[in-house]
């Protein structure tokens, strides 16, 4: 029996000397990980292009590659360099060139460039001074709609020496500034048509307004676009479907308006006959960014739009024909997933095409062929294939590093609020999760507030899964997902039903035995660090806080930030409603915290500014409460340069071990 142990032993320490050894995943780890985004099939069927981010940790900044797949399965290929990067890939309809646009050189603005499919360098096809922020292929690839903004005149002078001198910013707009964007000025964003082979871009739309998401009719003589053209575009949240001839261009060619609703249209997609166009609406404008996005078609003339999803009650996006115009695609975002959809032009037939516990975050058609740029739960977005009811994985970018790492366990969960209004989310688990054992537990809170957590990867989780906590991702009132009334549950009243509803997740989870109610940490970005603010001023029983890029003293964000209208639709005028913009504002109760917590924020965010965090910690420093701030100087909303990415996932841990893991090293 001796020997037969020692022999077991013996075999078992030989396999494991023959395994990679699971280790612990670490931010280096996750700033490792990539991002596939932009899937577009070429026209024959056979290749998906798509691109890839990587985070360059020398040049310190995200770097972005343009690959290929075969769409029959196959080994992915990169078609650029990691010297440059390269976005918005686009086939030529022949499908013989692989367009992008990329800044190839240190002071080089942003142009279209095309690539043999067979081989060679890319060739430069546009030369606009100050660069190209859009394009899309004539169908019959003769021509490109560019879209280029106004030049300044300094962007046309040749001397590099005044260009580096910094001229002052003469505003006289109402809405004056957008986070990423700086001071917005009245050079504006319109279209051209360019020939590749010619010199200059020809100009089809003028005025002061700006002009986006262009699409080519069928036959090629007109172009769809969405713009602003009310009296007042900064005073509203309007847009508007229009169309543009090609073959006349000039101030005198002027576009057509072919919506009239009073808010937003977007994303218009041509049917296959040119006769109809479908697109993205919102109907109940008062309700802001809580209203439902609708899907509609409206003949291509003009004429009275007909609602195709109104009574789905869930946002729908990205409409796109069927090649043989029978049905329209969308993006269906419904409880904690999104879904593939479609429904014919005449509003019957609603279909739910590609489904499951999955986040669909783009896709594009042609033929048979659906390219899906898909994520789950445990896998982050790769392109699958969807054809004949098959779904087949074609890339594998992420997989050989996430296999080197131990899985958590994702769970979704469904409780109800104080009030009985039934709340989903998920749990994510650490690796070996023993039932009975109670985990320091996170409350991490989305943004949005209009957002949902669905069953894509999140990779925060995976990090705190990795060092030992459960998380918790909640779907609390304000959330997507779950109908308009959900979402606008918390219109000027923020803080009190989202927080009850992230409240009953908590009381969840220590009732389900996992989660240790003596080691709660809570924290968030953007509205994940709004409420945040809100929990840790109305209760103490977190031990630990981080509240990400969050607002404090709202009246404090009126001009400062780039949502005045919001501010105004949602709370009044700061000066005739004063009560309103005090009643929510976290500021206010300040003195109530007691939790320690760590405030962050980019130096340049104008989205949700660095402001509120400087002013809840100087609070918090003034009260003499356990307290810590991080500015990230040259960054906005979003955190982009890698080594501030890595300190900020770094500080987290070591934020919550210190007040959750007090006993370990």
């Amino acid at each position: 029996m001796r020997i037969f142990c020692l022999f077991s032993l013996l075999l078992t320490c030989f396999l494991l000397q023959g395994q990679e050894p699971k280790t612990r995943m670490t931010p280096n780890d996750l700033l490792s990980l990539r991002e596939v985004k932009e899937v577009e099939v070429s026209p024959d069927l056979k290749w998906i292009a798509y691109t890839v981010t990587s985070q360059d940790t020398v040049k310190d900044k995200p770097a972005t590659q343009l690959w290929m797949v075969p769409a029959g399965g196959g080994e992915a290929l990169p078609m650029t360099s990691e010297e440059y990067s390269a976005g918005n890939p686009r086939w030529s309809p022949d499908g013989k060139y692989l367009s992008f646009t990329a800044a190839r050189g240190e002071k080089a603005k942003t142009q279209v460039w095309a690539l043999n499919r067979l081989g060679g360098e890319a060739r430069q096809l546009t030369r606009v001074k100050q660069g190209v922020s859009g394009y899309e292929w004539s169908p019959d690839g003769k021509r490109l709609v560019l879209l280029i903004r106004d030049p300044k005149p300094e962007e046309l002078t040749e001397d590099e020496k005044d260009d580096k001198k910094p001229k002052p910013h003469v505003i006289d707009r109402l809405q004056f500034k957008r986070d990423y964007q700086g001071y917005l000025d009245r050079y504006r964003t319109h279209l051209y048509t360019f020939t590749p082979g010619d010199s200059t871009a020809v100009q089809l739309t003028f005025g002061d307004f700006d002009d986006s998401d262009p699409a080519w009719s069928p036959d090629g003589r007109t172009i769809a676009f969405v713009s602003n053209r009310s009296e007042n575009p900064d005073g509203n949240d309007n847009s508007d479907i229009w169309t543009v001839s090609t073959d006349t261009p000039g101030p005198e060619n002027l576009p057509k308006q072919v919506t009239f609703n009073a808010h937003a249209d977007d994303s218009p997609r041509w049917s296959p006959d040119g006769k109809s166009l479908a697109y993205v609406t919102v109907t109940d404008g008062p309700a802001i960014w809580y209203a439902t996005n609708k899907l509609a078609v409206i003949p291509a003339a003009g004429g009275t739009p007909r609602l195709l999803t109104e009574a789905l009650d869930r946002n729908v996006s990205d409409p796109k024909f069927a090649p043989d115009g029978k049905a329209i695609y969308f993006l269906l975002e419904e409880s904690g997933t999104q879904v593939l959809a479609s429904v014919s032009p005449t509003g019957n037939g609603l279909k739910r095409v590609v489904t499951g516990e999955i986040s669909i975050a783009d896709y594009a058609l042609a033929g048979e062929e659906i390219a899906l740029l898909l994520g789950k739960s445990l896998q982050p977005n790769e392109i699958f294939g969807y054809r004949n009811g098959q779904l087949r994985k074609l890339t594998e970018t992420n997989d050989a590093l996430l296999s080197k790492f131990p899985k958590p366990l994702v769970e979704r969960i469904r409780f109800s609020s104080a009030d009985g209004t039934p709340v989903e989310g998920f749990v994510v688990k650490p690796s070996g999760f023993t039932p009975g054992v109670k985990y320091p537990t996170l409350l991490w809170i989305h943004g949005g507030p209009v957002s949902q957590y669905d069953h894509s990867f999140h990779a925060h989780s995976q990090l705190f899964a990795a060092n030992g906590y459960v998380t918790l991702l909640l779907n609390p009132r304000g959330s997507s997902g779950y109908g308009q009334a959900f979402s606008q549950a918390i219109f000027a009243d923020w803080g009190t039903k989202d927080y009850q509803d992230v409240m009953a997740g908590v009381d969840y989870a220590i009732q389900a035995g996992y989660a240790d109610p003596d080691r709660l940490g809570v924290g968030g970005w953007s509205y994940g660090g709004i409420l945040t603010n809100y929990v840790i001023t109305k209760t103490d029983r977190f031990k630990a806080a981080l509240s990400g890029a969050s607002e404090a003293l709202y009246r404090a964000n009126y001009g400062h930030d780039h949502y005045q209208y919001y501010w105004e639709k949602e709370l009044g005028l700061p000066w005739e409603n004063p009560e309103a913009w005090e009643r929510i504002s976290p500021f206010n109760d300040v003195e109530k915290i007691t939790t320690p917590t760590l405030w962050m924020g980019g130096a340049e965010d104008w989205n949700v500014p660095i402001l509120n965090s400087e002013q809840m910690y100087q609070a918090m420093k003034r009260l003499g409460r356990e307290t810590q701030l991080v500015v990230y100087p040259g960054e906005h909303h979003g955190i982009q340069r890698p080594s501030f990415q890595k300190d900020r996932w770094q500080r987290w841990l070591d934020w919550f071990g210190n007040y959750l893991k007090p006993s370990q090293p």
